[in-house]
């Protein structure tokens, strides 16, 4: 009887080894998805700061276009209205 109580306790023993084990890898298996769900955002928030910094260095040129271009034209209105004080002072 002695034998049989205790497979049957080394048997629920191992059950229970087996269950703790099934748990760990389980969890383990969930660690590693939530790390490729990461690994997954950081890649996608990677091709937005790319995609940002193209856009921004766009607008910064085209800013630049635009200020050089309103120099130019305060440059003529200017000479226009020297023109014109020029004129009328005759």
């Amino acid at each position: 009887m002695t034998g049989d109580v205790t497979l049957k306790e080394v048997i629920n023993r191992l059950g229970k080894a087996i269950a703790m084990l099934e748990d760990a890898v389980a969890a383990r298996f969930e660690r590693d998805q939530d790390y490729a769900e990461a690994e997954a955002e950081v890649q996608r928030m990677n091709t937005d700061r790319a995609r940002l910094a193209q856009e921004l260095d766009a607008s910064e040129a085209r800013a630049e276009r635009l200020e050089g271009a309103n120099k130019e034209v305060s440059r003529r209105l200017v000479t226009a209205m020297e023109t014109i004080r020029a004129v009328l002072d005759r």
